[in-house]
């Protein structure tokens, strides 16, 4: 006699859209452990094309899905109708604000919060280390031979400086892990107050060996949602202040005019590696070509992609990188991992992780 073992899934159909061709060996664990489980996967990524040009993968791929995964691809709300969970492969959720299916009540959405940390924090560090020992004026100075005379004054080393980081979640968290090992004292901000042990630990996703899961790097949290609040922390000497919170309505502009005045009274160096809109560009232009903070690194930028004929590329004291701190060959292979490991949990009924607060926005 024939047996047919189901589960909790079987009933499902995941859809995977995604920049890579199938992955069979991921494909064929997933449906072991979940029999009856359909899955159906999309390379969206046009041959040699950009995320800004993706594939339609067409109408008759959605029919039925429940499950989704999407890279950046929010499609007509029609083709989610059955939809009732998404797992974005990003951090942050803006592109999906006001689409209809986010804001079904029964729809789940989870990020991908943890899995670009050890890169973007390495960008982090690493473009602040090229201003601090002036990378670029050497990478300049070797196309024409030029031996520069010695400026140790200008340096300031790690063990001297103080990294503020406004947004206290998986990338700020393996920023702080990372300067605290060169000797930065770290100042940590978060909405919501962190005042005992147990609220500032990260249940988000951890790569293993990174991070600060405990919350204990901190010399100092900071909290709130209003101008005062920020601008508190800003006006606490740092020497470096990375930029790591979703973009929202509250966080629209945050870093303009005012906070630039204020971080002028120590020319912290600004890190952007979390969205462009977060900073006022013009305010931001200003700022470095008065010499008002001392230098800045962009990941992105607002607008994006910035026109070539923008003036923000000639900023003094600025490197602008095309919104690439987040690459890396592993990947891939952690965001799938996020996205089986969600799987589990909901044929097991188990709490998901990374699950998004529609009423914050992240």
């Amino acid at each position: 006699m024939s047996t047919t073992t189901s589960s909790a899934l079987s009933k499902d159909v995941l859809l995977v859209l995604f920049i890579t061709p199938r992955n069979e060996e991921w494909i064929s664990r997933v449906k072991a452990k979940h029999p009856g489980l359909e899955i159906r996967w999309a390379n969206i990524l046009e041959d040699g094309g950009t995320f800004s040009k993706m594939k339609d993968p067409g109408d008759e791929i959605f029919q039925g899905v429940t499950l989704g995964f999407c890279f950046q691809y929010p499609p007509a709300a029609e083709r989610l109708q059955s939809v009732r969970f998404i797992q974005l492969p990003s951090a942050g959720i803006d592109f999906w604000s006001g689409h209809e299916t986010f804001n079904r009540k029964e729809v789940t959405f989870c990020t991908a919060n943890g899995v670009h940390a050890p890169q973007i924090a390495e960008w982090v560090i690493g473009s602040y280390l090229s201003h601090q020992h002036h990378f670029n004026r050497y990478a300049q100075s070797m196309k024409t031979g030029l031996w520069e005379p010695p400026f140790a004054t200008t340096v300031q080393d790690c063990t001297i400086a103080r990294m503020g980081i406004l947004g206290y979640g998986a990338i700020g968290r393996q920023c702080a892990r990372i300067a605290k090992s060169m000797g930065m004292d770290i100042y940590a901000y978060t909405r919501s107050e962190r005042s005992t042990p147990e609220s500032r630990k990260d249940d988000s996703y951890c790569v293993p060996g990174t991070g600060d899961p405990d919350g204990l790097l901190p010399t100092k949290w900071f909290h709130g949602s209003s101008k005062e609040a920020i601008n508190d922390f800003l006006s606490q000497d740092l020497d470096i202040l990375v930029l790591a919170l979703p973009l929202t309505k509250e966080s629209q502009g945050l870093i303009s005019t005012e906070q630039f005045e204020i971080l002028g009274k120590k020319k912290t160096f600004v890190s952007n590696v979390a969205r462009g809109g977060i900073i006022n560009t013009d305010a931001l232009v200003d700022a470095l070509e008065s010499g008002k903070i001392r230098g800045a690194a962009l990941d992105v930028t607002d607008p994006e992609p910035l026109p070539a004929d923008h003036k923000l590329w000639k900023s003094p004291n600025l490197l602008i990188t095309p919104h690439v701190s987040w690459q890396s060959q592993a990947l891939m292979s952690r965001v799938l991992n996020i996205l089986e490991t969600n799987l589990d949990n909901l044929g097991a009924g188990r709490p998901l992780i990374n699950v998004v607060s529609k009423e914050f926005g992240y």
